[in-house]
This record gives structure tokens, sequence and C-alpha cells, in this order.
């Protein structure tokens, strides 16, 4: 699996060290010696002030491995395995917050988003001094340089547009600046905090964060205890997972099967029933006279558009996700089992607690670690052929215009003459268009593919 920093390593570092305890039977009785061994005395602390730091870190970062986050500590004496010993209790009651903030990692980004350069002149004018609302702006005695006293200044920006040498430089917090939809940002205690009223689990501030402070909420310890418990699991992996691991998509699924899931059904499968529906329905709605039709696939654009662009609810397509349409597949085969959807993308956890028929969540990122923690190699897995074989259409889903190519191939000649517009990345400036297209009903096609990752989904968060 391809890796694109060491915040990510150390992340999957963390769950595959607790997945291998859990194979041992030995979670709860040494999983409060991990921090340790992540930090062992006289080893030299990367990034923070010490050690003991750095143990703190590993800690906290286990919380959501196990499926908690900060809010259920009480006390800060109850150690790492209390919290093991009761997420393997927990019997599926999973929390229904997506993402959380490691407030112990969140320490080492700005406090303030403005700061004097040395191309400071030392002028005469002294612009930012006089429109500072704050008087937060100083001057050196000897070199009349200007510096801004941090415990004044509000981050109004105002000192940066009246530098006439543009010696003030703004300096993004990376979570903040990632966020399209200003759902992050400093709570009174200068910690980052997710307004989930706001978020539409896009995952960009995931991995803007250089220090890994923000994590999902795991549900990977549900599963394997349902595993252990005898329950037949059900996994349903998304097409975009073709592009994931360095083996055979068969051999990942036999991988699969070695974990201990009864069967594997392709999301892919179900893409070939949203394919259909969606193309009925686009004909339909612009018989009907409606200007354009929107994807639905995307549960990040699904967010967005019920927290923030409430005018385009009308031109979302009503049709389900293949995820939905694979769950019900896998259910009707399976009316016992519990479905575990797999796939790159965090907002799917959002979509799965609307769904009765999705049980559990894991991510790529939670597979890759979950393999090695349990000893399972990819390149020697026993292959294993799923029962129906999917489409290329179905499997391309997972990359941008995939969506709308595979509408396409399905309607054949009769959609000549409907004109396709493609979102993949959805950033500020992507949104302000969606909510010009929302507001006046005017764009320059009939079809508009959905897809909140820059080049679709093989590209998710996770």
């Amino acid at each position: 699996m391809a890796f694109t920093n060491n915040v990510m390593i150390v992340r999957h570092k963390l769950l595959e060290n607790l997945v291998a305890l859990w194979k041992e039977n030995q979670l709860v009785e040494k999983i409060d010696r991990i921090p340790i061994e992540f930090s062992p005395r006289r080893s030299q602390a990367v990034g923070r002030c010490c050690i003991h730091k750095e143990r703190a870190v590993t800690k906290y970062k286990s919380l959501p491995l196990l499926g908690w986050d900060m809010s259920d500590e009480t006390d800060e004496l109850t150690p790492l395995s209390e919290y093991a010993k009761k997420a393997l209790e927990r019997r599926g009651k999973i929390k229904e917050n997506i993402l959380c903030v490691i407030d112990e990692a969140c320490s080492s980004c700005v406090q303030v988003n403005y700061e004097v350069s040395n191309l400071c002149r030392g002028c005469v004018a002294r612009s930012c001094y006089m429109n500072c609302p704050k008087g937060a702006v100083h001057f050196d005695k000897k070199t009349g340089q200007a510096h801004i006293d941090h415990d004044t200044c509000i981050s109004c920006g105002i000192c940066h547009k009246s530098c006439p040498y543009h010696a003030i430089v703004y300096i993004p917090v990376p979570c903040e600046e990632a966020c399209p939809v200003k759902a992050i940002s400093k709570d009174e205690h200068n910690i980052e905090h997710i307004n989930e009223d706001k978020c539409i689990y896009c995952g960009k501030c995931l991995n803007a964060c250089p220090f890994g402070a923000i994590f999902e909420i795991s549900q990977v310890f549900d599963i394997l205890e349902a595993i252990r418990a005898g329950e037949k699991l059900i996994a349903i992996p998304a097409p975009s997972i073709l592009g994931q691991f360095k083996a055979t998509i068969d051999q990942v699924y036999g991988a699969l099967k070695e974990v201990g899931f009864a069967d594997v059904i392709e999301v892919a499968e179900g893409a070939m029933e949203t394919t259909s529906n969606e193309a009925h329905e686009l004909l339909e709605k612009l018989e009907e006279g409606q200007k354009f039709m929107t994807t639905s696939c995307c549960p990040s654009y699904i967010e967005l558009v019920n927290k923030h662009i409430p005018d385009m609810k009308k031109y979302v397509s009503s049709t389900g996700s293949p995820m939905y349409y694979a769950a019900r597949i896998a259910k009707k085969k399976y009316p016992d089992a519990k479905v575990v959807f797999i796939g790159p993308c965090i907002a799917k956890r959002k979509e799965a607690q609307r769904d009765e028929c999705v049980d559990y969540v894991m991510t790529f990122e939670e597979l890759h670690p979950l393999f090695r923690g349990l000893g399972i190699e990819l390149e020697q897995a026993t292959p294993y052929k799923v029962a129906r074989e999917s489409v290329c259409e179905a499997h391309g889903f997972a990359q941008a215009g995939g969506v709308a190519g595979a509408v396409q191939a399905y309607l054949g000649p009769k959609a000549q003459g409907i004109k396709v517009l493609q979102f993949s990345d959805f950033n500020k400036k992507n949104i302000g268009v969606l909510r010009a297209y929302a507001k006046t009903g005017k764009v320059d096609a009939q079809f508009i593919e959905m897809m909140a990752c820059e080049g679709g989904c093989v590209t998710g968060p996770s």
C-alpha cells in the first residue's frame, strides 16, 4: 500500500501492533506497554519535547483505534487496558461521531496566523501599526522592525494587507486550510475541534494534519470480535480496492477470507444496479423538464448538499449508492449475516449509520495493518473468486468520470445530446461554483458527476 507521509506509517504501525496483540489474546494484558515500546527510554523524541509526550500521544492515538475518543476519558489515570477491555465487550455499540481530534497531539500549529518576516524595513509609514484594531503591532527600538504580540493579535489580517513591503506573512493551520466548509477550528484551549454539524467527512483534514492528530473512530475490533464470536460477516469491498494492494484482486479477496469473512461480494455488483437506476432516472427527470441532475453515490456530496447547499437537493438523484445495493444483495443472500463495507472513504461511515443493511465500515488504511497484524501475506493468500464478477464499467465507478461513463454506456444511443460535467475535489472554489448552480439552476450540462476526492474514490482519504 502506498504511503504519502510518515503520519500514515505511524497509524498503520500502531494498529498493526494492536491487532497482533488481539490475535494472541493479549490485547488487554499487553496494550499498556505499547507507548513504552514505541518510545523506549533514552530514545529520541521526533517532533515533540520528550519521550513522555510521545508516549502520551501514542496512548491517546490508541483510543480511536479501539473505537473511543478523547471524550470517553473521565480519569487520566485510567490505563489503556481498561479501554481495550471495554472495546472487546462493546458488542456493536458504536459511537456516532465519525472523526476526533487527539488533543495531546494537536499542540504544535501556530496560534496566530500572521508573523512579521525579516523583509520588514522598519518604515516610517507604519501602516501595520496604524491599522491594527487591537494594538498588537510593536517595534524594536534598535532596528525599527515590527513584531506582533501573539497574546493580543486576533488574526484579522489587516496588517498583512496594509504592509507595503509584503513583509507580514500569512501562516495557515493545515487542517483549517484543507477543510472546504470551515468545519474545523480552534476551541477555547487552542485545540482543533470538528463541528459535525458542518463536516462533510471528505477527510481532507485527516491527511492535512502534519502531527497526525485527527483520527477516524475505528470499528476494527468490533469486526474482529464479531468474527471471533462466530458471527457470519460478509465483506463488501468498494471498486477502488483494485488499485490498493500489490497483489491480484483474487488474492486480496482470499486474504479477506483468511481474516474470517464468510464471503466477499463486490460493491461493483451494486454499482451495476446504481447505473441502470440512475440512467432511467436521468431520462425521466430531463423529460419532466428538470434542467440537470447530479449523481448521488458520493456520501460526502450528500452531506455537502444537506448541510451547506440545500438548494441543490431537488437536482440530486434519488438512486442509491453502490454500497446501498450491494448491502441488500448480501443481506438477501445471507439474511442472518452482518455486512462490512470496505473502502477508501470516511463519509461512508456516515452513510452506513443511515443504512440498516450495513453493520460496519472498515477502510483500506485499516485493512492493510489488519492483514499484517494477523500475519496474512497477500502474495501468499489463496485466491478467492467472487460468485459474480462485475463488468468493467462497474469497477470504473472508482475513478473520476467512471459513474458518468457507466451511465452513458448503459444508455447507448439515448445518451446522445446529454452533456456531462465532472466535479472531483470539493475545494472552496468548486463548492462556490456548486452554490451558483443550485441557486440559478443554470449549468451547461444535463448530468453532473459528483466526487469529493480529486481523481475519484481511488484517491480517497483512507
